[in-house]
């Protein structure tokens, strides 16, 4: 698990080789959008368990089978099960847009979940789309330009869509 700097040092270092001045100027781009890349995980962690739960509040209407007796978020003992686990996910998408880079959303989080859930039985699309209804509430919260510092967060933003999509498809 390397954040942006590591990474790009680490890989130069392999080759042993200096950096070159389009690396220079993806690092200096990093630092220059930090304020706004904090403003990104302070938004989505201040708000977390409101995005968990109106995300898990809609796909459980969305599939209500879920719910029911015998289904996978029935007692609540599972449900708490699937809000625990949502949570991890938009934990880790969250270190990840802090750091800059995804591997640690892949190394500590998605690596092994979908095999997990397979031997669970626990249905993969529903996962999947509660991950997809997390990131439409996240990139929402996140793009508020309320408070935050200004300037153009698009590149941030689809970073962080990035993000959700790879744990999306990681577990659907």
């Amino acid at each position: 698990m390397f954040d942006a700097f590591t990474r790009v040092i680490s890989q130069a270092d392999t080759r042993g080789v200096y950096l070159n001045n389009s690396q220079f100027d993806a690092l200096k781009s990093m630092v220059a959008e930090s304020n706004k890349r904090m403003d990104v995980v302070n938004r989505i962690t201040g708000n977390s368990s409101a995005i968990v739960a109106n995300a898990a509040r809609v796909l459980f209407a969305e599939q209500p089978q879920l719910i029911a007796p015998g289904g996978n978020a029935y007692t609540n003992r599972r449900m708490a099960a699937c809000l625990r686990d949502m949570e991890i996910i938009l934990r880790y998408v969250t270190y990840a847009i802090f750091a800059g880079d995804g591997s640690v959303l892949e190394d500590r989080c998605l690596n092994g979940l979908r095999e997990t859930y397979v031997a669970l039985g626990v249905p993969g699309g529903s996962v999947s789309e509660s991950v997809s209804k997390m990131k439409e509430a996240a990139i929402a919260i996140a793009n508020d330009r309320t408070s935050v510092t200004q300037g153009d967060c698009s590149s941030l933003m689809s970073e962080l869509s990035s993000y959700f999509d790879r744990a999306a498809s990681a577990v659907g």
